[in-house]
């Protein structure tokens, strides 16, 4: 089933420091939706406040659809959300095999035929069933990835939340786990919200963003206005200009195993 979020007047604090102040954004059924802006934005805080990581101390998360739909917080949420890290190194368990990290969420969500939906799961990013056994320290950067995204989809969410998927990434391995996602986004119906304080990348994945500065929304527009210069606030304008050369295209296609 595809669903959506919605965020209603969302403020995180913490202690006397805001850092959202009542931001609301809905990402459609199977849209990707992008948030931009430098360091401190509150970016990640957003996919923090959603997955229960932040404080919210105003406003409310919920997702849409039709049919009945999990309650903010409750099992059945988690399981919808599920969130890919930044460092792939740092969100695996140094200690725990392939096969443990996939099976770990299975176990707690009690669904059953692990060893098929693991070997399954590992096809669908491009891993072999080779890989089970082997330890998040024998594995690439970009394998590492690979298995951050079949730890979030091995639970058949309707919304990955993306934090900077591909920053920790060599520029040709982001191309190829780029494509995946989007591989696997339309293939499955899943809503994405991504962070990214790289134009290009988020131009490339979503289909429309929002600028944040301090906790707030600066501008919401599409990725093709985006990419054709179309921005009404400063704010936007002096991000394009950061970044040097930016130019929205499609990343190479392919996707080898070994990376």
């Amino acid at each position: 089933m595809k669903l959506g979020l919605e965020v209603k007047s969302l403020q995180v604090r913490y202690g006397e420091f805001t850092a959202l102040h009542d931001l609301s954004f809905a990402v459609g059924p199977g849209e990707s939706f992008g948030l931009v802006g430098e360091s401190g934005s509150g970016k990640s805080t957003v996919l923090r406040a959603i997955c229960g990581l932040a404080p919210i101390h105003a406003g409310s998360v919920k997702l849409s659809g039709e049919g009945a739909l999990p309650a903010p917080g409750s099992k059945a949420f988690r399981r919808s959300v599920q969130m890919v890290f930044q460092d792939p190194y740092g969100s695996l368990h140094p200690r725990h095999t392939v096969d443990r990290i996939l099976a770990e969420p299975l176990a707690i969500h009690g669904i059953g035929d692990s060893e098929s939906s693991i070997t399954d799961m590992l096809e669908a990013v491009g891993l072999g069933r080779g890989f089970r056994w082997r330890y998040p320290h024998q594995l690439s950067g970009g394998q590492r990835q690979r298995v951050a995204i079949a730890r979030a989809l091995i639970l058949e969410p309707s919304l990955l939340l993306l934090d900077e998927p591909t920053s920790a990434l060599d520029a040709s391995v982001q191309a190829e786990v780029l494509n995946l996602l989007e591989s696997l986004r339309r293939e499955r119906g899943l809503s994405f919200l991504m962070v990214s304080h790289d134009l290009a990348v988020v131009t490339h994945l979503c289909e429309r963003l929002m600028v944040m500065q301090s906790g707030r929304e600066v501008e919401t527009l599409s990725a093709q206005a985006l990419a054709a210069g179309r921005v009404e606030r400063d704010y936007t304008k002096q991000l394009m200009r950061a970044a040097q050369g930016f130019q929205r295209h499609a990343a190479p296609s392919g996707q080898a195993q070994s990376t």
